[in-house]
């Protein structure tokens, strides 16, 4: 940039918040699943086809969830996409260590 400045602003750690995005939360842990998804397919080598299969989605409907395309997906649904793939789901619950809100994560083991 000739003679421009360029401002950088600290991210909140959600896009989808710093985006303005309404489910802000909902949408960062969907982002986070469907890349474990992803993970787990490369992982274990599969095509798109293979995973397709296993996961019982079409070849092109496992394409658009790896890139992005996950708004119509409920988070029930991609928790059961990652049990298709042999990974098992813990949901743990536990008080927050501060007075914060709640929040939500994946953590992969």
């Amino acid at each position: 940039m000739k003679g421009g400045k360029t401002k950088i602003e600290r991210g909140s750690g959600n896009v989808f918040a710093d985006l303005g995005r309404p489910d802000a939360d909902t949408q960062l842990l969907k982002a986070e699943l469907v890349a474990r998804l992803n993970a787990i397919m490369r992982s274990r080598g599969f095509t798109q086809v293979q995973a397709a299969k296993r996961l019982g989605l079409s070849q092109p409907d496992v394409s658009r969830l790896l890139r992005g395309d996950f708004r119509d997906y409920s988070m029930e649904r991609l928790l059961r996409l990652l049990t298709a793939l042999g990974s098992d789901v813990e949901i743990l619950i536990r008080e927050p260590r501060t007075r914060r809100q709640g929040r939500l994560r994946v953590e992969a083991a």
